[in-house]
């Protein structure tokens, strides 16, 4: 299998994107180490589900993405990190003047300083195996911006500079490190969001999808968690070796308008 005998770190992987990755991951021979902050038993369950479908060791991993030496811990801890996908994140949708503090903060720490800080733990470990993949799961908002939304869009952007940055360190060795920016996805996050945007807009359940959430993805059609999986396998094929420091959209078309 393409990915056996590597290990992969995702982080935020017990549900949505985080989950899809690892599903494709696994499904490709790697074993996984899934995380999040809550250790509870059906954390740990899911990880059980996740290595006796692909038959791969799978283990789970509680760490706090907000503090910067959980982050480091949780590598750590992995022991091996063959591929690292940095996915953790959290949103909070605000004008500027009136953003929370504490909710800039920690949007900045679990969405952006997390990755920083699971990088540098994680590169003395690829560099010693000599051989890598470090995966960054940006956003469109990391390309481009939408109101409302200052701490989502900055961290994001700060995401695709973290990810050229260690390119260009990483060039000459075997480890590469990119970014995939999906636009919206049916995560479980996305699909709570449905309901109020359906009392607020007083609108019906696919009007609210096509005129409101997608109204800047021009296929009119969600991404899904398996394209965003899949995708990551890609990047950790030998296809893929002279490809770093660079974003791949998964947006429908919005990155083009």
């Amino acid at each position: 299998m393409l990915l056996s005998g590597k290990t992969a770190v995702i982080t935020g992987s017990n549900s949505g994107i985080g989950l899809g990755v690892a599903d494709s991951l696994a499904a490709a021979g790697a074993d996984i180490v899934l995380n999040s902050f809550t250790d509870r038993p059906e954390d740990h369950e899911l990880a059980d589900a996740l290595a006796r479908r692909y038959k791969v060791n799978v283990r789970y991993i509680a760490a706090d993405m907000s503090k910067a030496q959980d982050c480091r811990d949780l590598i750590s801890k992995a022991g091996k990190c063959d591929i690292l996908v940095n996915n953790a994140g959290i949103q909070h949708v605000a004008s500027i003047d009136t953003f929370p503090m504490d909710k800039w903060d920690a949007i900045i720490a679990i969405n952006l300083s997390s990755a920083f800080h699971t990088t540098a733990m994680a590169l003395p470990i690829m560099r010693a195996a000599g051989w890598g993949r470090i995966i960054n799961i940006a956003s469109a908002h990391g390309l481009t911006a939408s109101p409302y939304k200052s701490a989502y869009v900055a961290a994001k952007h700060g995401v695709v500079g973290l990810t050229k940055t260690t390119g260009l360190e990483t060039a000459r060795e075997q480890i590469t490190c990119n970014a995939i920016c999906p636009g919206y996805v049916l995560t479980p996050i996305i699909e709570a969001q449905i309901p109020d945007q359906m009392a607020t807009h007083n609108m019906d359940r696919e009007t609210v999808i096509q005129d409101v959430m997608l109204a800047r993805q021009p296929s009119g059609e969600f991404a899904t968690t398996e394209q965003i999986g899949v995708t990551a396998v890609f990047l950790c094929s030998d296809a893929a070796s002279q490809m770093t420091g660079t974003t791949l959209s998964i947006d429908g078309g919005w990155t083009a308008l």
